[in-house]
């Protein structure tokens, strides 16, 4: 239940001067503690209520925590207390990701995104994350410090459900690292919310498409859709049947209805279920329209 008398509850501020001082205190304070680098989420629940901690375990500038890297061999490294403004204006994710500068300027307001971070919209693990499709879709993997050492988790198996991760007490997340796109590949991320900015997703799409000769139809396509069931996910059938069929209008047709069967949404105050269900749809193949105008010239 959400405060109805909301303001920021006294807790303490923790500055650790290590990632393994921060594991150690994370696991010794598990449920009362949690890291933070732009706090943007953190703060809301905490002033609503929602979240109840006694601790804020401040992560920034510990190691590899400010990280914002490419390689052309092992991909992009995107450090936890990396904003999602740094993300979208540094030059090689312009270059070779563009659908996660797309992605991320999805993301509230300009001046949220000097403060957000891609870490941290992903392990809200929120439904309705705009940057998680994307991420699923590049295949990344969470580069993750724990108090037994560090461990690397794919993102496509990092989610239990709304707020829920596979992560342990005294994990802490200090980067996402995605690999270096496939030739040729072509993105697009949509969103539909009830305004342009500053609002959460009724439903989120990312699509990414690149020529395969490996594949019968010539071509990879990765559907990945948020808001539409209990954790972000990708739209696997529709991938299989655009992998299997000649690419025409049809065929992106039919993959966007199987995109639609796929999702399990809720009804809230942003949208009933069937909106969702529909808009996925709809998303979808104006999605795969778009990679496939770009993919097929």
């Amino acid at each position: 239940m959400i405060n109805p008398h909301p303001g920021l509850p006294e807790l303490e501020y923790v500055k650790p001067a290590s990632l393994s001082e921060a594991c150690a205190f994370l696991a010794e304070h598990e449920g009362k503690a949690k890291p933070f680098s732009g706090g943007t989420d953190s703060f809301v629940r905490l002033r609503d209520g929602v979240l109840k901690l006694d601790y804020l375990v401040d992560i920034k500038g510990l190691d590899g925590t400010k990280e914002l890297s490419f390689d052309p061999k092992k991909g992009l490294t995107i450090g936890a207390a990396v904003t999602m403004n740094q993300v979208a204006k540094h030059p090689d994710v312009i270059k070779y990701y563009p659908i996660l500068v797309q992605a991320a300027d999805s993301v509230a307001s300009y001046q949220l995104r000097n403060r957000a971070t891609i870490i941290g919209n992903i392990c809200n693990a929120s439904p309705a994350g705009d940057t998680i499709g994307t991420c699923l879709v590049l295949d990344g993997v969470l580069n993750v410090e724990g108090v037994n050492g560090k461990r690397s988790i794919p993102l496509s198996s990092f989610f239990l459900g709304p707020g829920r991760t596979v992560l342990n007490a005294g994990d802490v997340v200090i980067s996402i690292t995605l690999p270096t796109p496939p030739a040729g590949m072509v993105g697009v991320y949509k969103k539909l919310g009830r305004n342009k900015i500053s609002d959460l997703s009724i439903v989120g799409v990312a699509v990414m498409g690149y020529p395969n000769s490996k594949s019968p139809s010539g071509y990879t396509f990765r559907i990945a859709l948020a808001s539409v069931a209990p954790t972000p996910m990708e739209a696997l059938k529709a991938e299989a049947i655009l992998a299997e069929k000649p690419i025409t209008p049809e065929t992106l047709a039919l993959a966007a209805e199987t995109a639609m069967d796929a999702v399990t949404p809720i009804d809230d105050v942003r949208g009933s279920a069937r909106y969702r269900k529909l808009m996925v749809r709809n998303l979808t193949r104006e999605a795969l329209t778009e990679v496939w105008a770009k993919l097929g010239k």
